[in-house]
């Protein structure tokens, strides 16, 4: 209560407020982490790193970064350790929507400000920055299904259990497969965000299948991955299945023209005009979820809810960047270099308007572009 009676007060003295709290000691912000065994949490809390080390932060912020892994436990000890170690604010990535809402209720009565990213706690004093969830699930099913021309069998690979980010993205993709009579749901795995679980989970619905029998496939992470399977099982590169998903810069590389001139290319990763919608939760969410935290602080007006645009790319949009710059991808590329992205299932929609200080640099290695 006390945190919120001086943010109204440093509102209501304008920019004389924000000039004292920038004078002042540095804010003490903790990142909690869940789940981080795919590439999206690596970029993400990269690029949580790279915007409190850019000059406009590192002298604002002491950021603390802590692990939970796939336990809301652990992750609620250690969010009650962090109030009790006097937080300003908690950047939480959550294992899930409505079990740390007890913890976040007794930090916010403190003054902690929470913010989630990504994924959402549904604890009223909480904040959240996500995409539309199901948006994404609706939008990416729908190209599939014209893809496919409305009928076939599709075979889908899901995200991490649990989250709210994997259930609305999920749902929303059934309820439009279930409106096209067509339309047959014939395998289903869980590819906890990962290349290399997609790969292992696609291995075993295969196993009794051949890709000839499938007609698109509806993906939150794996396309990439699903494409070299076909290549590998003797596939063309011109008969590779439609594939709704995730937004890796090698899914995005397969989907330039096949004479595309680009750095570092070899297939699979390479292009080869591969048919894709390709989405992505932005790894950025968490950098705008520490940047708001920092505006709050500064006693500030921030939106309960912020929600992103959500990146589709597709053939027709697809764009080079040739150095990976803030100010290129201002200008509208979307997919980066082999030669400068090594991992294929590295996550490429990182460019946020509101975020000038983090490029390329700041999602690879936690570097700031200043």
């Amino acid at each position: 209560m006390i945190g919120r009676i001086l943010a109204g007060a440093a509102c209501a003295v304008g920019l004389a407020g924000t000039v004292q709290a920038q004078g002042s000691e540095p804010y003490d912000i903790y990142l909690s982490m869940s789940y981080i065994g795919n590439d999206w949490q690596a970029e993400a809390s990269n690029m949580i790193k790279a915007l409190a080390a850019s000059e406009d932060y590192r002298d604002r912020v002491n950021l603390e970064v802590q692990v939970a892994g796939p336990n809301a436990q652990r992750q609620i000890q250690q969010i009650n350790a962090m109030v009790q170690a006097g937080a300003d604010a908690i950047v939480v990535y959550p294992i899930s929507p409505t079990a740390l809402n007890s913890v976040v209720r007794s930090a916010c009565s403190r003054g902690v400000t929470i913010i989630a990213y990504d994924a959402e706690i549904t604890e009223p004093c909480a904040y959240n920055v996500t995409i539309d969830q199901a948006e994404a699930g609706r939008k990416t099913a729908e190209w599939l299904v014209e893809a496919m021309g409305g009928e076939g069998d599709v075979v889908m690979v899901t995200g991490v259990p649990g989250t709210s980010v994997d259930t609305a993205r999920t749902a929303a993709a059934k309820a439009v497969f279930a409106e096209h009579a067509g339309i047959n749901i014939v395998g289903e795995a869980v590819g906890m965000w990962s290349q290399a679980v997609a790969r292992t989970e696609l291995n075993k619905l295969m196993a009794t299948r051949d890709w000839s029998e499938i007609d698109g496939l509806w993906m939150q992470v794996g396309c990439y991955t699903a494409n070299a399977m076909q290549l590998e099982a003797g596939q063309a590169p011109e008969d590779l299945l439609p594939c709704a998903g995730e937004g890796s810069n090698g899914g995005r590389i397969q989907m330039l023209p096949a004479d595309s001139a680009v750095e570092g290319a070899a297939a699979p990763y390479a292009p080869m005009g591969a048919a894709r919608i390709s989405y992505a939760s932005p790894p950025y969410s968490g950098a705008l979820a520490l940047k708001l935290a920092v505006d709050k602080l500064d006693g500030a007006e921030i939106p309960q809810h912020t929600t992103l645009p959500l990146p589709l790319v597709t053939n027709e949009t697809v764009e080079l960047c040739e150095t990976g710059s803030w100010d290129e991808q201002k200008a509208g590329c979307n997919v980066f270099q082999p030669g400068l992205v090594s991992n294929p299932g590295w996550f490429a929609s990182i460019f946020s308007e509101e975020l000038p200080q983090l490029g390329l640099n700041a999602a690879l290695v936690g570097q700031p572009e200043r």
